[in-house]
């Protein structure tokens, strides 16, 4: 288990294959990842945004916290992934392996900013309720994408 930076969020990890996110004040689950097969390593990057987990599947995964999505799914070893961190900048995943390797993988995850205009020329209009929660929290009302010009 992991706290986030801030100490606001606990990340526990399970032998159910899912990822608790404790609200540390309350005492209450915030949200629940699922990832499959039991969780052995979780780290937060250094802003808190983002979450690495590493499991029995061999496969690393990065999260987006805020929208409690995989935005990455590293095939990352041999055998189960046992150790997960982050490098101070948050740039870099290193993985550790029962294979006995370890692994640095780039995570530059695209700005909110960047990702909303990746999303709007995809799928040529404004974000839906669900797009606009995850990517612009608390902007809940007006036009996230530009109106097309003729």
């Amino acid at each position: 288990m992991k706290y986030s930076p801030d100490g606001h969020t606990l990340a526990t990890d399970s032998g159910d294959g899912t990822v608790v996110l404790w609200d540390v004040a309350a005492g209450t689950p915030r949200s629940t990842l699922k990832q499959g097969p039991a969780v052995l390593s979780v780290a937060f990057t250094p802003d808190g945004r983002t979450l690495a987990t590493g499991g029995l599947d061999q496969f690393a995964r990065v999260w987006d916290v805020a929208a409690g999505k995989v935005v990455s799914t590293l095939d990352t070893h041999a055998e189960k992934v046992v150790s997960v961190a982050f490098s101070p900048d948050g740039r870099t995943l290193g993985t550790g392996g029962f294979d006995k390797t370890m692994r640095l993988w780039n995570v530059v995850l695209p700005q909110p900013a960047a990702a909303v205009k990746r999303i709007c020329q995809a799928v040529n209009h404004d974000l839906t309720r669900e797009e606009r929660m995850a990517y612009q929290p608390g902007q809940s009302v007006g036009t996230v994408c530009p109106r097309p010009t003729s």
